[in-house]
């Protein structure tokens, strides 16, 4: 018998989100499916008895204290957060305009931690709970006309392996899932927010990029229905793993990543390795 638990997921009114409630939900477990639009995620995950629909938006930190108040209200405790909810703002990042780097880092880096900051006082006396949150490929691989998000999902992973070992002392789980390219509705038009061509020296590499983002929508390789159970796996686990790298394409880019950064420290492993203080010269 799997263990009932009460999973709390942000974004959850389409997307990714929508996979991963209605799998939890299919799996026996209570949750709490959160967005801005309450009746959009209503309509996509559907009736069910263990199911509480609740308006967030993860901007705003009294929107994340009332809807963790509605849900331990309706069931009692939060066993697993999921931050699920991001946006996607893409170009060269002179083009970029300043409100819309705020708006990137606000939503995908300052809202997971409005949400979880509103959870673990909970799970703290809980002794108990798993922080999941979702990041990206881009949390360790940063890419061309992606500043922006991999400035905000950079920070999610820095965020989270120090979060980690902060809470692992009352008994909290933290896991941060790197995906690659899963077909889901990120970079459609109501997800996916351009910067402004606004610069001629990028010119022709934007034409480039737009076509490259525009044809990748709805072709992406990876199942966000086979995502969400392995979130199931990793929650079900008595030791979850700090990070999750989800898909062959984001193994593959890891590993890359991995030997690209061995290079760059043998690269200059002697100059770094000859910046020690030298204690005598000081001391005469």
């Amino acid at each position: 018998m799997t263990f009932k638990k009460t999973w709390f997921i942000t974004g959850a009114g389409r997307g990714m989100g929508v996979d991963f409630a209605k799998a939890a939900l299919s799996a026996g477990h209570n949750v709490v499916a959160t967005g801005r639009n309450p009746d959009a995620v209503a309509q996509a995950v559907g009736d069910a008895d263990d199911l509480l629909v609740v308006k967030l938006d993860v901007t705003s930190p009294q929107d994340a204290e009332a809807a963790v108040e509605a849900a331990v209200d309706r069931f009692g405790g939060i066993d697993v957060l999921v931050n699920n909810a991001a946006s996607f703002y893409a170009g060269f990042f002179e083009e970029l305009t300043p409100e819309q780097m705020e708006r990137q880092l606000t939503t995908s880096l300052l809202g997971p931690m409005n949400v979880t900051r509103a959870v673990l006082p909970l799970m703290r006396k809980q002794r108990s709970g798993h922080v999941i949150t979702i990041s990206s490929s881009a949390g360790f691989a940063g890419f061309e006309y992606g500043t922006a998000y991999a400035a905000s999902k950079f920070g999610v992973d820095g965020w989270m392996e120090s979060l980690a070992p902060e809470v692992e002392p009352f008994g909290i789980h933290a896991t941060v899932v790197n995906p690659g390219f899963f077909r889901t509705e990120l970079l459609t038009k109501e997800s996916t927010n351009y910067a402004p061509a606004s610069i001629e020296d990028y010119a022709e590499r934007n034409a480039a990029q737009r076509e490259f983002w525009d044809g990748m929508n709805g072709k992406q390789g990876g199942d966000p229905a086979k995502l969400a159970q392995a979130l199931l796996t990793l929650a079900g686990a008595e030791q979850p793993p700090l990070r999750f790298i989800a898909g062959a394409d984001a193994l593959a880019q890891a590993e890359e990543k991995l030997a690209e950064r061995r290079r760059q420290i043998d690269a200059y492993r002697d100059l770094s390795s000859s910046l020690a203080l030298d204690e005598a010269e000081t001391a005469a």
